[in-house]
């Protein structure tokens, strides 16, 4: 019984691990361009649980020949930036305040660190977040952390699925910037992501 029952649940258990890949098109994907003027950076999100202080999500910012979020497992989606397999594309400054957004709330804070790299570094990092793939839920950490550790100068990040130990090993790199972001927003990330949206909407019919 016991051996039936094993076969007859691991279908369910490999469908809940399997990651869902997402694929723009490749006009998307171009039209989404955005570089931030500057220096090439790298920085990680990282969401820590204000209750419980334990890091809830991982994920990158990399400004290389164009600015990406890597991001994950994420559930954060906006129709003017397309993703590939958990590559979002096109993070102009507002879109980053979106994303931020979305992550900040009453339950959680999120921590940003930038450290400069160079473009080398910056587009090994990007090369190695849009080949990593689709990532299956509760595997950012793991993700993030065998990201980084393809770009020169992140040899010292672990090997782990937890966020937290990914920034701490960051904080000891050179030249890092370290923000905290808090909001008082509920913990109701629809809400958000309609008022994103509907702020979107205005904005394209003003221009017009």
């Amino acid at each position: 019984m016991r051996r039936i029952l094993s076969v007859l649940l691991l279908p369910i258990l490999l469908a809940a691990c399997a990651a869902e890949p997402v694929w723009a098109p490749d006009e998307a994907v171009a039209r989404a361009t955005y570089r931030q003027p500057g220096p090439a950076t790298i920085t990680l999100f990282t969401v820590i649980s204000n209750g419980t202080n334990s890091g809830g999500h991982s994920a990158l910012m990399i400004n290389a020949n164009r600015r990406v979020i890597f991001d994950p497992a994420g559930t954060w989606w906006h129709r003017a930036a397309p993703e590939r397999n958990d590559v979002i594309y096109g993070i102009t400054p507002q879109l980053l305040e979106y994303y931020i957004d979305y992550h900040a709330r009453e339950t959680y804070r999120v921590v940003t660190q930038t450290v400069e790299v160079s473009p080398d570094a910056a587009q090994r990092a990007l090369r190695a977040a849009e080949a990593h793939g689709a990532v299956p839920k509760a595997m950012c950490g793991q993700s993030v952390s065998a990201v980084l550790r393809q770009a020169p100068g992140f040899e010292s990040i672990p090997r782990t699925v937890r966020p937290k130990a990914i920034m701490e090993a960051f904080a000891a790199l050179p030249g890092v910037r370290t923000e905290t972001i808090y909001d008082d927003d509920p913990d109701a990330n629809e809400a958000v992501l309609e008022e994103q949206r509907r702020a979107r909407v205005a904005e394209l019919a003003a221009s017009d």
